[in-house]
């Protein structure tokens, strides 16, 4: 895994800037939904008996710590993978809520695939590991 941690070097500047300021956004988000389920606010619950669950507060909590997690896992250079993993799995299920309810499309159903799309693309200007995983060129 050392690989992942020092693979920074010999990128250049924009490149490691924009994955990083990519990755942090997508941390800060996951931080402050997160956070909103913890505590549970009264939007909190009311969104989720909209989308189809109970408006029991323990699932919110769950949800709110199962979404830090993988926040943090993301946030530290040696698990982001696996952060990132876990959380395409996490808005894989969001996008599934969402098209269960008939949810707007571009707004609500695609928005885990946008943070989706930035939390990997992160990864991808950052790690050459990540690069190597997904190439797009031959």
């Amino acid at each position: 895994m050392s690989a992942i941690v020092d693979s920074t070097a010999g990128l250049p500047r924009w490149q490691t800037v924009t994955g990083t300021v990519m990755s942090g956004l997508i941390v800060a988000f996951l931080v402050f939904d997160g956070a909103i389920k913890l505590v549970p606010i009264v939007p909190v619950t009311e969104t989720m008996a909209a989308l189809g669950y109970s408006g029991d507060p323990m699932l919110a909590r769950g949800l709110g710590s199962l979404t830090l997690l993988c926040a943090l896992l993301y946030a530290i250079p040696r698990t982001s993978v696996l952060g990132a993993i876990l959380l395409t799995g996490l808005l894989g299920g969001a996008i599934a809520t969402h098209l269960r309810v008939g949810s707007p499309v571009f707004s609500h159903l695609l928005f885990g695939g946008y943070l989706g799309l930035i939390a990997w693309g992160g990864l991808y200007l950052r790690y050459e590991a990540v690069r190597k995983m997904i190439p797009f060129r031959r």
